[in-house]
């Protein structure tokens, strides 16, 4: 009997999954494999259990930190805390928060003396200056790990074809020899998501089609601005195969959810976490954003560092267990989310993310100093179906900019009700300026913030 082509791709991601990508993992010193088999197990336990495992790991950290972290040890002698002294996992909280400036400012004493191998990363520093860092191999053993469990809750395995829609530098200067075998054997292949203009999304739907993956892996603004591109040209991308769509990077709105999913014929499976914060959350096909808890320690903090409840929206706060080499610990992402007291239908004990509402700057604070989330001017654009793309651009809390691309011209009362809808919105005095380009530029790292806020939320707030 003869194999058909299913089970001869079957037996090729086994052969990866099982074989090559571990031993690429070995010879990188990655304990990436193992990891994933505990998690695979861990997640099954029972939310106690899983809080003891954070307490446990929190303590190892703690006590690393204070043997071998400069900058922890002055800071545990300076607040009266010592790793002995943590009974719970609210504890943390008698340590002060870190954040990016903190990080800046103490890059050296925040290693640790006994690190080897340590890897230099940076964010891409869309929404301010960029912030360097440094990770060890337990660091990026854990985060592989985390992001492999999740991928294969959906079905899909490392091995299985995937299209990764990115537009991050680091990756795309990786791409050397190198980079180009492994990735051809792990059958992934990169497109860079810098540019999208018609002739690089006709290049990008082609790729699809023909290499046919299993799996997307990008933004979702441009996951969504290439099935946008497929729908007006009329060409059927639902037909291909595809099992599932991995966003991450950026806060997934319902709108992009239904048209990346209805274009391409799959889920869409949400993903958040960042280089400096590690693999966080990662939403199941049951629908629980679950937080990657055998590593990481979620706190949601309000504008003057005070913890909040479950349910209540603030920053988010983690503390990443698997950094001893560079510690992250209370570390302040500029992230707005709620935690979710509630279990996923999944059964797995792992907590959940109930939302993710977005970056602080996707927020927007009006003339009266009431703050909103940039939803409330975004709904206003989408509504208007003659407009394909757009940016909005809070410059001062007097002046709005916006940026707009449409298939045709935009006429004086469409451009008088979208001044009117934003100062409804933001205050009547708001100078608000409608800019028609031809085409939206992307952030550096190659994402497509809708909103960008240079107003400072108040603090009291």
């Amino acid at each position: 009997m003869v194999d058909s082509p299913r089970r001869r791709s079957d037996y090729y991601t086994a052969w990866v999954s099982g074989m090559l990508f571990p031993l690429h993992e070995r010879f990188k010193g990655h304990a990436s494999v193992k990891l994933r088999k505990s998690m695979e197990r861990s997640q099954w336990l029972s939310p106690e259990q899983i809080v003891q495992g954070q307490l446990d790991g929190l303590r190892q950290l703690l006590s690393h930190a204070q043997a071998h972290v400069s900058y922890y040890r002055k800071l545990f002698g300076a607040v009266g805390l010592a790793p002995n002294d943590i009974r719970s996992l609210q504890d943390l909280q008698g340590l002060p928060l870190l954040d990016k400036e903190k990080i800046r400012a103490n890059l050296d004493t925040l290693r640790a003396d006994n690190a080897h191998g340590l890897a230099r990363f940076n964010t891409g520093g869309s929404s301010g200056e960029p912030l360097v860092f440094y990770i060890g191999k337990e660091r990026v053993s854990h985060d592989i790990a985390a992001k492999w469990r999740a991928t294969r809750w959906w079905g899909v395995d490392i091995g299985d074809p995937e299209i990764v829609l990115w537009g991050s530098p680091i990756e795309l200067g990786a791409q050397d020899r190198l980079r180009s075998l492994r990735d051809y054997l792990l059958r992934s292949k990169l497109l860079p998501a810098f540019e999208m203009s018609d002739q690089k999304l006709e290049h990008f739907l082609a790729t699809i089609r023909r290499f046919r993956p299993k799996m997307l892996f990008g933004y979702p603004s441009a996951l969504s601005h290439i099935a946008q591109y497929a729908d007006r040209k009329g060409m059927e991308m639902n037909d291909i195969g595809i099992q599932v769509a991995f966003v991450t990077s950026e806060r997934l709105y319902d709108d992009q959810r239904r048209q990346i999913g209805a274009t391409f014929g799959c889920p869409v499976a949400n993903g958040y976490g960042g280089r400096d914060a590690g693999f966080i959350a990662h939403e199941c096909p049951a629908g629980g954003m679950h937080i990657t808890a055998e590593d990481i320690i979620v706190e949601i903090i309000d504008a003057g560092g005070r913890v909040l409840p479950h349910g209540e929206a603030g920053e988010i706060v983690v503390t990443h267990l698997a950094s001893g080499d560079f510690p992250f610990i209370r570390y302040r992402t500029g992230d707005i989310g709620v935690l979710d007291d509630k279990s996923c239908t999944c059964g797995r004990g792992l907590p959940l993310l109930r939302e993710i509402q977005g970056r602080s700057t996707d927020f927007v604070v009006a003339q009266d100093g009431t703050i909103m989330h940039g939803l409330a001017l975004i709904y206003i654009l989408r509504d208007m179906p003659q407009i394909r793309a757009f940016k909005i651009i809070q410059e001062t809390l007097d002046f709005t900019r916006i940026l707009i691309v449409t298939a045709s011209s935009l006429n004086q009362a469409d451009a008088s009700h979208i001044v009117a809808a934003f100062q409804s919105r933001l205050g009547k005095q708001v100078v608000v300026k409608v800019e028609q380009v031809s085409e939206m530029p992307a952030e550096k790292s190659g994402k497509f913030r809708y909103v960008i806020s240079k107003v400072a939320v108040p603090a009291e707030q």
